[in-house]
């Protein structure tokens, strides 16, 4: 099958995944996040927790990933190194903020920020990667001034990059924006005045766009990252994906790893689906999605949202080949097929109960990346 695109993950958070989500969002970040990613200075705490989320990621069939760092260059440099060496396919993200009251030791300068993103983008494009671009990472808006917002617009127009943030994750962030940035009408208007908001965007979260904000989104082209698990596990919201998909912007899946507690992207297909229900049992939708538009979101789906829907996302004559090796039957598969069970039965099987166990290889265009080679 296709590999798996994750439209949004934190790596530094890996180290922290499967435990605290019991707090909301900007009390989740203050108490556990903002402290766990200033530690990412240390270059060998980051090779560590960095190698890890890879090697997960990975092994768990995600061939392109769109990852947020730290306000660290060189260890976010050194993130890039690794995923390369791995052969996964990948956007990573310097992030940037110059506003943190809460834990004032984990921001920059404004000045600090943009040169040091000019430095990562600089240094990352001259390693000349085959697979691994850069993504101007304004953290969102209640941790950027405005003079950061439009420092990161412009020089993403300028080297024509792509821009990863997040937006609407919950209702007191929104509140918070508000607030702080008064002169703007919505969240959305905050960074498409600012040249945040283009066909190289990608948001995540989004629960409480309104249509005017969605219609924005459409006409710029930019893309939304559905995090459900994220979106549950705080308390954040449930984005109605369907209406989303009826205003014809571009949507994919992200783990949202560590406010998602899993790194799998088929966790984030079950939890998709989760979300469609709960939209459908409190009568907001007449029909939820199906499983094969949760999987064609995790895959080609997550494509279109990063702008790779021309290399990857499906087996199209002339596309790379991502792809995932399923054995349904391997020794220790967590499912049971039988003998009645035909190939979509195999399918939904794995879709909903089958786990890195059934993934015996991965290719990214081309090269098996798993088993892991000895060099890495």
């Amino acid at each position: 099958m296709p590999g798996m695109v994750d439209t949004h993950i934190h790596a530094p958070q890996y180290s922290f995944a499967g435990t605290r989500v019991d707090l909301p969002l900007l009390q989740w970040l203050t108490t556990y996040t903002f402290p766990t990613e200033a530690k990412y200075k240390d270059s060998d705490f980051a090779e560590e927790v960095y190698t890890r989320v890879v090697r997960r990621t990975l092994k768990n069939g995600t061939t392109t990933a769109c990852y947020f760092a730290t306000i660290h260059t060189d260890t976010s440099l050194l993130l890039a190194d690794i995923i390369d060496k791995f052969g996964q396919r990948a956007f990573v993200g310097k992030v940037c903020m110059d506003m943190n009251d809460s834990v004032p030791q984990y921001k920059e300068t404004t000045e600090d920020s943009v040169q040091e993103t000019e430095r990562f983008v600089k240094e990352l494009l001259e390693k000349k990667y085959p697979r691994v671009q850069p993504v101007v990472t304004p953290r969102f808006g209640p941790s950027c001034t405005e003079d950061l917002l439009c420092a990161l617009g412009d020089l993403a127009q300028a080297r024509d990059l792509h821009v990863q943030s997040h937006i609407s994750e919950n209702e007191e962030e929104l509140q918070l924006v508000e607030n702080m940035f008064p002169a703007y009408q919505n969240y959305t208007e905050l960074y498409d005045k600012n040249k945040l908001l283009t066909s190289k965007t990608v948001m995540a979260h989004a629960c409480y766009l309104s249509e005017e904000e969605l219609k924005l989104f459409s006409l710029r082209g930019a893309a939304i990252s559905h995090c459900p698990n994220s979106n549950f596990s705080l308390c954040s919201g449930v984005l109605n994906v369907q209406k989303v998909l009826r205003n014809n912007v571009k949507l994919g899946l992200g783990t949202d790893v560590a406010g998602g507690y899993s790194a799998s992207m088929l966790d984030a297909i079950r939890k998709t689906m989760i979300a469609s229900n709960s939209l459908q049992v409190n009568k907001v939708n007449e029909m939820g999605l199906t499983l094969g538009e949760a999987f064609q979101l995790a895959t080609l789906g997550g494509s279109q949202a990063l702008g790779l829907d021309d290399v990857i996302g499906n087996f199209e004559v002339g596309k790379e080949f991502d792809a995932l090796l399923i054995n349904t039957k391997a020794s220790d598969s967590p499912f049971d097929l039988f003998s009645a069970d035909n190939f979509e039965d195999a399918l939904q099987k794995f879709l909903y109960l089958g786990d890195d166990r059934n993934i015996s290889e991965v290719y990214v265009a081309g090269k098996q990346v798993v088993p892991f080679s000895s060099s890495v």
